[in-house]
């Protein structure tokens, strides 16, 4: 008699088997559903009441150090923001191209990824909306000018960020590394233009492009500065949460994000899914630099969409990368960006306050976050 041969060795990790079927249910990315409120949603809400008010005060505190009255200052913050049509307007024109950075986090964020070149994709997005409108000239319609110049847009936002996806796809570089590095290309490729080619000959002197004719810019909201823009990014926020909620599509990303291993073993695309997200991310920033463009800015200049990246960036990680929330948060953060110049003007403090102030009340909301995730 024979003794029984060992099976033979598997590369699989102990306890995996390959002819076993994987619920992927196990694997997807947690999606918190809408739900009524409840002791526990009410507890939540306190601790962010909390938390709140505990960066109010410790702002409070520190314009007591510099010889400011908190209580002036906050009053005269919130008239010069709100009973100001001008400034109130000013948040939803500055929270355009913020909103539609964040959801370029937010996408890639569903498969775990994290894309910080919102900054260099909005950029690259209005290179290429003012570029289409130079090669354009005038032998084409205003409005299809315009739908191209928003075509052109999203399609080089999605190229830029699809140079990080290929090289985290291709040599297992990082995403996050390299779309913060392309951040700072972005910039240079947008200033070698406006100093050489495309600087505007008419203008004063000073590196810009030709501003964008009438016919090409954003339609304004009424009597107002608010242009169509801040209409684009919302539907935007709604599109990215009903697809990511609802479709075949949104499932296999918050498959990816949860298990990339059980999401190979379960037959989906992983390299096809992380590259697609990356993609619709660098899409939807690059709006957001055409937004910029022909809503508010008309033109390329250095410091074209500063900060509004990164800002973006904190956006989608305040709204925890759920499309909605996302928009609230861009919004909330444009209110303090819009409310902190009157911290420069009113109270004569310095203008990088107003960041120490955007900075506490991200602790605050990440504080709370994690005081919910360790209470459930």
């Amino acid at each position: 008699m024979t003794a029984p041969t060992a099976p033979p060795a598997s590369s699989d990790p102990p306890g995996v088997d390959d002819e076993a079927p994987i619920d992927l249910t196990d694997h997807v990315a947690p999606v918190v559903a809408d739900e009524p409120p409840t002791p526990r949603s009410w507890k939540g809400a306190g601790r962010w009441a909390v938390a709140m008010s505990l960066a109010i005060v410790i702002f409070g505190g520190l314009m007591l150090m510099k010889g400011v009255n908190p209580v002036e200052a906050y009053r005269s913050m919130i008239q010069s923001t709100f009973s100001n049509s001008d400034a109130f307007g000013g948040i939803f024109v500055r929270a355009t191209p913020i909103m539609l950075a964040a959801l370029a986090v937010s996408v890639p964020a569903r498969a775990g990824l994290i894309n910080v070149g919102g900054e260099g994709q909005l950029i690259i997005g209005g290179v290429a909306g003012a570029g289409v409108s130079l090669a354009a000239g005038g032998s084409l319609p205003a409005p299809v000018v315009l739908l191209l110049m928003a075509l052109g847009a999203m399609a080089a936002g999605a190229a830029w960020s699809g140079i990080a996806a290929g090289l985290r796809l291709g040599f297992g570089i990082n995403e996050a590394v390299t779309t913060l590095l392309l951040n700072y290309v972005a910039v240079d490729v947008m200033l070698y233009l406006i100093y050489a080619s495309w600087k505007d000959k008419n203008g004063s002197g000073q590196p810009a492009s030709a501003p964008l004719p009438v016919g090409q810019r954003l339609a304004l909201l009424g009597t107002s500065r608010v242009h169509i823009g801040i209409i684009i990014a919302l539907v935007a926020a709604v599109i990215c949460w009903l697809v990511l909620r609802r479709t075949s599509w949104g499932f296999r990303l918050s498959v990816v994000g949860g298990n990339p291993e059980a999401a190979r073993r379960s037959g989906l695309r992983v390299n096809s899914l992380v590259l697609s997200a990356m993609l619709v991310g660098g899409a939807l920033a690059g709006l957001g630099g055409l937004t910029q463009l022909a809503g508010a800015e008309f033109k390329l200049r250095p410091g074209f969409c500063a900060t509004y990246g990164y800002l973006g960036f904190l956006a989608s990680w305040l709204g925890r990368h759920r499309p909605l929330q996302v928009a609230v948060a861009a919004l909330v953060l444009s209110a303090i960006a819009i409310g902190g110049d009157s911290l420069q003007i009113d109270s004569n403090l310095p203008g990088a306050t107003v960041n120490i102030l955007i900075a506490l009340v991200l602790l605050a909301a990440f504080a709370a976050q994690r005081g919910a995730k360790e209470s459930s």
